[in-house]
């Protein structure tokens, strides 16, 4: 038999009377720590035991020091027999090693007993006079950057051992709280005479000069201390809501579809200004965009934005199977090709016609133009170089200039878009964007027609009586 018995939060009167007899009574014990309060006044009752805290110095980090006393406590059960471990607090609160042994002992089919004891958050909680069912949550400062933090409810943060961990934990709540939210300095809660509760900022975290073994932070609920995905969803709900917007009550997906053209479009700009602000704020109007949706799914009791992120989250596992299932490095054209071959297996793709297909029509003609091409090349139709491309643009420059006097507008329209087709195969082999190049010829002539406006205006000509002849004078003299 293994028992494991809890050494309160640190203050002698939260030992309970049965942990005292066991330990009393007992003959191999074993600590997880000697750093510990009530473990003085264990010293006084005669109570002999030893410590892991050599493995704190043998391990790197905790994970393996808990495994490692885990499984050095199922060794001393097989050499001795019946042996006691106590930890501090309560053994079913925060405690690693008592989870990992708990398993161990279920594999050896070795039999474990569990006392309660007054744990640190019952002390915590005394501390701070909270009520726990108005939320709380409980979180170890190691584990902090794997956590949902949420300022809707109490945010508990143990094991804040030292300076570094302090600094560890404030850059993890700086991502979601106010750098000068007011929070709560906790240390040996419970215990009289070294327990200190203090209200600080956040920002000055690590720098509280008696961070040790016995540091909490508190993180108080504070509706106030960020915005963050859920308001923006709580804000869509009210706008479509009966007392909302009477303009965004009546949007509908098709309605929405040039809105979220164009902010992708922004988004682009954006960009291309590395403007950070900008970026920002264009990307939340993409987002607002997808919120938006959303809601609408929602409101017709098709899907909200769960099924959205569901959605999402298991296509990017599914098309990372190098990253999620079996690891193994692969670089960028590898990535690419096993994404394609698993959307193809996705979509129910049962030829290369269908992936051609699947190019959106919605797309910009240009763009749509490269993405068809590019499909087809990966499977080797395609010029072997650029100059068969530009020989073919020739042919269909040739072609519209051939039908372009006639008066078939549809045989026009079909070799006009040959022309334009073959000159983004030309774009393509040469690694230029199509879109991107047209737009900087667009902007281009934009600067160049200025020029000619504002030299006419300086010379008090009204552009529109200026002759082609005078204006393409100042376009030659724009190039320069």
């Amino acid at each position: 038999m293994i028992k494991v018995v809890g050494l309160g939060p640190g203050a002698i009167g939260s030992l309970t009377i049965e942990t005292v007899e066991i330990l009393k009574a007992g003959k191999k014990i074993y600590l997880r720590t000697e750093k510990h309060p009530t473990v003085e006044y264990l010293k006084t009752l005669s109570i002999k035991f030893e410590t892991y805290d050599h493995r704190y110095e043998e391990n790197n980090n905790f994970d393996d020091i808990y495994k490692a006393i885990a499984e050095d406590l199922i060794q001393k059960h097989e050499t001795y027999g019946d042996i006691i471990y106590g930890v501090p607090g309560n053994p079913l609160v925060a405690e690693t090693s008592v989870k990992l042994l708990l398993k161990l002992c279920e594999e050896n089919n070795i039999d474990i007993e569990i006392l309660p004891a007054v744990s640190f958050i019952d002390a915590v909680i005394q501390s701070l006079k909270l009520d726990p069912i108005e939320g709380l949550k409980i979180i170890d400062a190691f584990d902090i950057k794997n956590q949902v933090l949420d300022k809707r409810v109490g945010l508990l943060i143990t094991q804040v051992y030292n300076k570094s961990i302090a600094t560890d934990v404030k850059l993890a709540l700086l991502e979601y709280y106010k750098d000068d939210m007011e929070i709560y300095f906790v240390r040996a809660a419970g215990v009289k005479g070294l327990e200190n509760t203090r209200n600080i900022k956040l920002y000055e975290l690590d720098r509280q000069e008696d961070i040790d073994y016995l540091t909490s932070i508190y993180m108080p609920k504070e509706l106030e201390a960020a915005v963050d995905f859920y308001d923006l969803l709580a804000v869509m709900n009210i706008l479509r809501g009966e007392n909302g917007c009477a303009w965004d009550k009546e949007q509908t997906h098709e309605s929405l579809k040039k809105c979220l053209i164009e902010e992708c479009y922004e988004v682009l700009e954006a960009i291309d200004h590395k403007d950070e602000d900008e970026i920002i704020e264009e990307l939340g109007d993409v987002l607002l965009q997808v919120v938006f949706h959303a809601q609408i799914g929602k409101d017709e009791g098709y899907f909200n934005i769960n099924d959205i992120i569901k959605g999402i989250t298991n296509k990017m596992i599914k098309r990372h199977p190098h990253i999620f299932k079996i690891p193994e490095s692969k670089d960028s054209k590898g990535v690419l090709e096993s994404w394609e071959n698993i959307k193809m297996e996705e979509k129910g793709f049962t030829n290369y016609t269908d992936t051609l297909k699947h190019v959106p029509k919605n797309l910009p003609g240009l763009m749509r133009a490269h993405k068809v091409q590019e499909k087809a090349s990966k499977i080797g139709f395609d010029f072997d170089s650029v100059e068969p491309a530009m020989e073919k643009v020739l042919e269909e420059l040739q072609e519209v200039k051939d039908v372009y006097k006639g008066k078939n507008r549809a045989k026009i329209l079909e070799e006009v878009g040959d022309l334009v087709f073959s000159t983004v195969n030309v774009a393509r082999l040469l690694d230029t964007d199509p879109e991107f190049a047209v737009n900087y010829t667009i902007d281009k002539f934009i600067k160049r027609f200025q020029y000619i406006e504002e030299n006419a205006s300086s010379r008090n000509i009204d552009l529109g009586n200026m002759s082609l002849a005078e204006m393409d004078i100042l376009w030659n003299e724009s190039k320069s």
